[in-house]
């Protein structure tokens, strides 16, 4: 009796000490030097809700944009393989899991012999058969398994938060695309515009030269006008198939025609861009998510490779029936068992479990630098994004001005020469600069609403 209950607290003991005991560093979160403002903020409150907090839909208020980005979040093949590597990282997990388990298997064998006989030795013949289970556990004692388990769980979670990022990522990619389209649409409705003003502008001046009214050198410059805004459409209707192909491949579709909403110039603008506060950019951004988690894995490798230092303890068993007679395999004293426990203890592995112990702490240490680094980039990305956006607006507003002042001495010019009061060289002059500073105000545009998907991006809105 007094061995039998010693044999139940040592079993309690070898089950309970291993839920206990564990080698290698605990996670926690590293001290970062956040600031308490972004560069670049301006007149933005910093308490006011975060951009990157607000849905999709309120940032990219064009519908079509919203239903590409819909498909392209359904039917991306970039995104898609980042789905399937999470669900291979959470079978990992699975299977690294498993170590901590015991395993138990079974099995059973059949045989019949017979040996033929002769004058002296009779014939013989034996049927014989087993059927048994084994079970194998080895006992967590210093936290091996699972650290391993804590380090895979982390890995998931890392490769969760990376196809976050890849959400991010499209998003950005989609609508940074959509509006390049959208401006290479407006500069192409710019130049027929043009052209079409520029070929009256030639008739005109045809007329006039055929009267003697001006000189034949009047119709070759009117004719560079023409041939100038002529010679630009092709290219840009080059531009528009590229840039149709390139956003059908980020819906996951063959080269093809992209449906449009709203006109570039008719793209509503957030009233307000504010940035939040630095430090909930460490929740929402998901490239930081992900970093982070993989900090934390490598931090839990280090106690698998400190725990391969300490003794490894195993049990085992074995039970079944054994007979050299199938009908009588489960009766009569045909049962075996077996149990045991090994213990095995590393003495001279040359060097490689401490070099792997070495190894897994430098691997630590560049995770966290990885990661320190990842938030000051972030915090970098924040503040040139707001730093953009806001010039931008301020150019786009300049811009507005000189294109309405270009179109007006381009008028005043047309006016003048018709009067006989300028050379034709004032109105190719001015209709040039009216022309391109038409362009640039549709670049402009473009760059202040980059600027914001920018802004969006870095601040990690749209993959919740």
């Amino acid at each position: 009796m007094s061995l039998n209950r010693n044999f139940k607290l040592g079993a309690l003991w070898l089950a309970t000490v291993p839920a206990l005991w564990a080698v290698g560093p605990k996670y926690t979160r590293p001290a970062l030097d956040v600031p308490a403002q972004y560069r670049g903020e301006g007149a933005a409150q910093p308490g006011s809700k975060s951009v990157g907090d607000l849905k999709l839909q309120a940032v990219y208020q064009d519908e079509q944009l919203q239903n590409l980005i819909r498909t392209a979040l359904e039917r991306n093949y970039d995104l898609r393989i980042a789905a399937e590597r999470v669900i291979q990282a959470r079978a990992q997990l699975g299977i690294t899991r498993a170590d901590q388990l015991p395993t138990l298997g079974v099995g059973a064998s059949i045989f019949s012999t017979r040996q033929v006989g002769n004058k002296q030795i009779p014939a013989i013949e034996v049927e014989a058969g087993s059927v048994s289970a084994n079970f194998f556990w080895e006992l967590d004692f210093w936290g091996k398994f699972r650290k391993a388990t804590e380090a895979a769980r982390a890995e998931l979670l890392a490769t969760e938060w990376g196809r976050r990022a890849v959400i991010n990522s499209l998003i950005s990619d989609v609508a940074t695309s959509y509006l390049q389209l959208r401006d290479i649409d407006l500069q192409l409705e710019i130049t027929q515009k043009t052209l079409e003003s520029r070929k009256e502008s030639l008739r005109l001046t045809q007329t006039l030269a055929d009267a003697g009214s001006v000189s034949i050198s009047d119709v070759r410059q009117a004719e560079q006008l023409v041939y100038t805004a002529s010679a630009a459409i092709p290219t840009l209707q080059q531009q528009i198939a590229q840039r149709e192909n390139f956003l059908s491949t980020l819906l996951g579709q063959n080269p093809g025609p992209i449906p449009r909403g709203k006109p570039l110039n008719q793209q509503p603008r957030l009233s307000a861009v504010p940035a939040g506060l630095p430090s909930e950019l460490l929740e929402r951004r998901p490239d930081i998510r992900q970093s982070e988690q993989e900090l934390i894995a490598a931090n839990a490798r280090i106690g698998v490779a400190k725990a391969a230092l300490f003794p490894s303890i195993s049990l085992t068993g074995d039970a079944g029936f054994q007979s050299n007679a199938l009908t009588r395999l489960f009766t009569g004293p045909a049962g075996i068992w077996s149990a045991g426990a090994s213990l095995f203890q590393p003495i001279f592995e040359g060097g490689r479990l401490r070099n792997n112990v070495r190894l897994t702490e430098s691997q630590q240490r560049e995770s966290l630098l990885r990661y320190e680094q990842t938030v000051q980039n972030a915090f970098r990305d924040v503040s040139d994004s707001l730093v953009a956006y806001q010039k931008t607006s301020e150019t786009r507003e300049q811009q507005e001005h000189l294109v309405s002042a270009a179109q007006d001495a381009a008028r005043l010019a047309r006016v003048r020469y018709e009067a006989g009061a300028a050379a034709y060289l004032e109105v190719l002059t001015n209709e040039t600069n009216s022309y391109d500073a038409e362009l640039d105000l549709s670049r402009a545009r473009l760059n202040e609403m980059l600027a914001l998907v920018q802004v969006y991006n870095s601040l990690g809105g749209g993959w919740q």
